[in-house]
This record gives structure tokens, C-alpha cells and sequence, in this order.
């Protein structure tokens, strides 16, 4: 059984002339395999947002969720000293927007369905055993989700075995811990690219499987 969990950190405007958006868009997937590395993930979770953000001796409020942008590189080196035994990879893409064509900028969609698909073509579905589940964050509106259901469906054809399932979920991030831990790693390459900010994505490296960055040809 396996379990993918895909974040993305950045956002889709195209806009460089009159607004601010990010120069890149990366789309991140932890994958888990098993029940119990899948427990021990959401387990180190919930550990990290008792211990350090709801602690009862200093919590004004209750915090429902990781998010990397809102934690300090304290508290993700604790996050992931919880899971730095677990077995698990990381997969990457991002995207350098400058380099998008703006006919392709207007179709927000197509862009994150095929950025997603390109970290997916490097996950090993070929030795998938069991039920796979792909988890991602519920950003979408619901035509969005049926579109990228059916993509992704298609896309996979011929990589997974037939025998396999496949479920495709979408949850609101505080809804569900491992979407958070692939937030927090998500965030880690975003600000390699964007910001040249390491601290982060250098203690977690040795976990990653596959990273680009992905370069529209123009």
C-alpha cells in the first residue's frame, strides 16, 4: 500500500508587470509506503504540533496545522528529527514561470495538472503493490478536481498495474497530517529557487529521490 501525498508551494500568476507573483511553482510529493511508516509520519506530525505549537504552558490558541510558512526552521529540524528513521522519499519539480508561454499562463489548470504529472512519471508505480493512495490538497474547484482526476487517471495508464487500485483524495491540508508534512518539505524547494534559501531543504536532502527544475522550452 501506498500512500503520495503532493503539495505545491508558490502560485500561478503570470502577471511580472503589474503584480508580484512568485518566479516559481513546485509541486512536491511524499511517498510512503505501508500502513505503520504511514502512521509513523502522521504520528511525528502530531507529536511536532503538541510539543511545539500547543504546548499547555504557552498556547494562547490551538494551532490545527504544519505549515512551513508560519514555522520557525526550529521547529521543522524537530519535525523532522521525528522522521528522519522513517523510510519514505521526496519528489520535486519546479517551475520556472518567466519561461511559461502566456497562452499557457492563461490555463492556470493545465499547468498544475502537468507539473504534477511530471513528478508523478518519476514515482516507481511498476513495483506498487496493493492500493495506491494520492493525497493531495483540496485547492480546486470541483470542475478542477474532475479535470485533474481524469488526467492523472490517463496519464498513469500503462504505469500501474491494472490489479492496482488507485484513489485519488482531496483534503483540506488541516484535515490531514501527511498533506502537512509534504508542505513543510514542499516549502523547503521553493525557497532553494526563489529565495536561494537552503537552511531548510539541506537538512532534509538526503531524503529526495528526484529533483528538477523544469525549463519550458520556448
Amino acid at each position: 500500500m501506498w500512500f503520495l501525498y503532493l503539495d505545491e508551494s508558490g502560485d500561478l500568476g503570470f502577471d511580472f508587470v503589474n503584480k508580484r507573483p512568485s518566479n516559481y511553482f513546485t509541486i512536491t510529493i511524499l511517498a510512503v509506503s505501508g500502513l505503520s511508516r504511514n502512521r509513523a509520519i502522521i504520528k511525528a506530525a502530531t507529536r511536532t504540533l503538541k510539543r511545539k505549537l500547543n504546548h499547555r504552558r504557552s498556547r494562547k490558541r490551538i494551532v490545527q496545522e504544519l505549515k512551513a510558512t508560519k514555522t520557525t526552521l526550529d521547529i521543522k529540524k524537530y519535525l523532522y528529527k521525528q522522521l528522519e528513521n522513517i523510510n519514505f522519499g521526496i519528489y520535486s519539480v519546479t517551475l520556472n514561470k518567466r519561461r511559461v508561454y502566456q497562452t499557457l499562463a492563461e490555463k492556470k489548470s493545465h499547468v498544475y495538472n502537468y507539473i504534477s504529472r511530471l513528478v508523478l512519471d518519476e514515482i516507481p508505480f511498476k513495483s506498487a503493490s496493493g492500493r495506491v493512495y494520492l493525497i493531495i490538497d483540496k485547492s480546486k474547484s470541483l470542475s478542477e478536481v474532475k479535470e485533474f482526476n481524469k488526467y492523472i487517471i490517463k496519464q498513469l495508464e500503462g504505469k500501474l498495474d491494472p490489479s492496482v487500485p488507485l484513489d485519488i483524495n482531496h483534503f483540506q491540508s488541516k484535515e490531514n497530517k501527511g498533506i502537512q508534512v509534504a508542505d513543510m518539505f514542499c516549502w523547503g524547494f521553493f525557497r532553494k529557487y526563489e529565495r536561494r534559501d537552503l537552511s531548510w531543504y539541506n537538512v532534509f536532502k538526503d531524503k529526495i529521490i528526484y529533483e528538477t527544475l523544469y525549463l519550458p522550452q520556448k
